[in-house]
């Protein structure tokens, strides 16, 4: 298990991103959470298996069809195990 904490830059809010990564990493059974931040960037902090998240930032980088992905800026941690399900927080 592992966690990754990563920022999404470009055009990543207002065309169904939080919505993209929910429905990616629900599918991949992860736990976590996305939002947006203030700056314009999205954030995303999700735990579960090594392989997992890589499909998951695979999926980040090319982003929903309205998106456009600039950079992914990701650190990988140890778990916290303090998530239940993924969620999109507000």
């Amino acid at each position: 298990m592992k966690r990754i904490e990563a920022k999404v830059y470009g055009i990543v809010q207002g065309v169904g991103f939080r919505y993209f990564v929910q429905r990616i990493a629900n599918n991949l059974n992860l736990k976590g959470f996305v939002r947006n931040l203030a700056d314009g960037s999205v954030e995303v902090v999700a735990e579960g298996s090594k392989e997992k998240l890589e499909e998951l930032l695979k999926e980040i980088r090319v982003g929903p069809p309205l998106s456009r992905v600039d950079s992914v800026e990701v650190e990988w941690k140890e778990p916290l195990n303090e998530f239940s399900k993924f969620e999109i927080r507000h």
